[in-house]
């Protein structure tokens, strides 16, 4: 279904630097999930500069592990179902509405997936910028019984997702020492032609936050650096409010782009990008 056969694997893991076990266990689900989040940046390049995406799996091959580009996450999902299907896992894609404390209901327009290991779920979700760098089991924590991977806390809860259809929310420390929706999802299995929907609303339409400004983020182990607009954040593990806030120049974006985000651009799109930022400043 995610043409897993036509993956170049040894490829993906390089890009990696993945050199753990393959055999389909909780185990090498952590390895991988781990270093897919570490390794491939979240960005939103091509749907602000073209409005184009595409998720096929060659041309994801050729931009999110040869060209070592990042992408949001209908493609990193995309490509890691492929390398999932590859190594024999069994999972289900699933979509989910990002709250990020909204009170209204949004379009289902997150992409993830959920594993299924010996009688258990893990929730893997490496494509939403600031990723959990670890899978979360799909079991209800309850009022309290919060998941800390390296730092960072989450809270997985059963919840009414819209009226009538019950789900799950994965939730964020709010700043004010409780807790915010970060997204919701139910458990209705999506396939690549949804993913493509989402995909092409993400890209193309008016309504989408995602191809109006340039949009990064970069997670390492001891923080996550965030770029919106010319808005650039950088946030300790653990702190649910940036430590370092910044205003960067449009003629300044490349280097940040190369030298905090990993992100390296041609001559052309470096120019297009200072060019549509310099509009929209004015």
């Amino acid at each position: 279904m995610w043409h897993g056969e036509q993956l170049d694997l040894e490829a993906y893991l390089g890009r990696l630097g993945y050199e753990g076990e393959r055999a389909p266990t909780l185990e090498t689900l952590r390895g991988l999930h781990r270093a897919h989040v570490l390794s491939v940046r979240w960005d939103n390049l091509d749907s602000f500069l073209y409005r184009s995406v595409s998720l096929d799996l060659a041309d994801l091959q050729d931009k999110l592990v040869r060209r070592d580009r990042g992408g949001y996450c209908y493609e990193q999902a995309t490509l890691y179902a492929a390398a999932l299907e590859r190594l024999g896992f069994r999972f289900t894609a699933l979509s989910g509405r990002v709250q990020m404390g909204a009170e209204k209901i949004l379009p289902a327009t997150h992409a993830m997936l959920l594993v299924d290991l010996d009688g258990r779920r893990w929730l893997s979700d490496i494509g939403f910028g600031a990723s959990p760098l670890a899978p979360i089991e799909l079991v209800d924590g309850g009022d309290g019984d919060e998941v800390t991977i390296e730092g960072r806390a989450f809270l997985l809860r059963r919840t009414e997702i819209t009226p009538g259809a019950d789900g799950w929310a994965l939730y964020e420390p709010d700043g004010r020492g409780g807790w915010m929706v970060r997204h919701n999802f139910t458990e209705n299995p999506q396939y690549p032609v949804d993913y493509q929907l989402g995909n092409h609303f993400i890209a193309t339409s008016d309504h989408s936050p995602f191809n109006r400004r340039p949009f990064l983020q970069r997670i390492r182990p001891d923080r996550t650096d965030q770029l919106d607009g010319l808005n650039w954040t950088t946030t300790a593990a653990g702190s649910a409010e940036p430590d370092e806030k910044r205003t960067v120049e449009p003629h300044e974006l490349p280097k940040l782009l190369s030298d905090t985000f990993g992100v390296e651009l041609s001559a052309e799109e470096a120019e297009l990008l200072v060019e549509r930022m310099r509009q929209l400043e004015g």
